[in-house]
């Protein structure tokens, strides 16, 4: 049985035994995507169809953010839809797309931190043409300080060989990213999409950046990344609708982690992040 199928015939069970394997208790997904996704047709496009999905799957909260940031240049109105898409529903958090490489990118920091009440804003710079090392990316962990929003930063939304001819973004390059945090120290980062060859080698000694396990992959990835990443700064990712949502949740299975690595990870890590 291929991976596919096997996701496929495992969903329903997954999705019905949710809330009685983990005894009603909170589940945040830290990375959900909604609205129309430029290269293919997904399960986000409607809202209400893949939120009531994803309280059946027993997720709680969702940090969500809008497909429309990858390419639109109109940031401010990609924000005010996805906010208008997440009002009503307590589980949709929205997360406010930045683009640094567009001018006056400040005013959508604020809009997104004094008009919409975000906590969360999500970059991605391979698809908006710049980089970490950017000026502007230090600026913006300033402004999020300020503001008291946590920054995520999309490594990559697909492997290289699947994407668009036309549209190809290598991953971001995370290298420069330790010193800067080390030197800002009240900024607060979480990376989406990294794989362990991304952050192993930089990163698990900043006690300021956060890791979701989207990414993660092999036999038993999510404990095994935890041999060498701390617990309190690993989050639920999983990376839907691009992703099938019982791949996360299979891997949390699969791990074997005791009771108190499974709460961390399912609720409690991202919950003392925004508090």
């Amino acid at each position: 049985m291929n991976r596919r199928n096997f996701l496929q015939t495992a969903s329903a069970a997954l999705a019905a035994s949710s809330l009685h394997a983990t005894g009603g208790t909170k589940l945040t997904d830290c990375h959900v995507y909604i609205g129309s996704n430029p290269f293919r047709s997904l399960e986000g496009e409607n809202t209400e169809a893949f939120m009531q999905r994803m309280i059946q799957r027993g997720v709680t909260d969702l940090w969500t953010g809008a497909f429309e940031g990858l390419l639109r240049r109109d940031v401010a109105t990609v924000n005010r839809q996805l906010v208008e898409k997440c009002r009503g529903h307590a589980i949709l958090r929205p997360c406010g797309t930045i683009n640094l490489a567009l001018p006056a990118w400040q005013d959508d920091v604020r809009r997104c931190a004094e008009e919409h009440g975000m906590r969360v804003i999500r970059l991605h710079p391979n698809y908006h043409g710049h980089t970490i090392e950017s000026p502007a990316f230090r600026e913006l962990l300033a402004f999020a300080v300020k503001h008291r929003l946590v920054v995520q930063i999309v490594t990559q939304m697909e492997d290289e060989r699947t994407q668009h001819p036309q549209v190809r973004v290598t991953a971001v390059d995370l290298a420069p990213l330790a010193p800067i945090m080390r030197e800002m120290k009240e900024a607060r980062v979480m990376l989406l999409n990294a794989n362990a060859a991304m952050v192993l080698r930089h990163l698990q000694d900043c006690p300021n950046v956060w890791l979701d396990f989207a990414m993660i992959e092999g036999v038993g990835g999510v404990v095994n990344l935890l041999k060498t990443w701390p617990q309190e700064r690993l989050v639920f990712g999983s990376f839907a609708p691009v992703f099938y949502w019982e791949s996360a949740e299979l891997k949390m299975r699969e791990s074997a982690l005791d009771e108190g690595q499974t709460q961390a990870v399912r609720s409690r890590n991202a919950a003392e992040l925004l508090a």
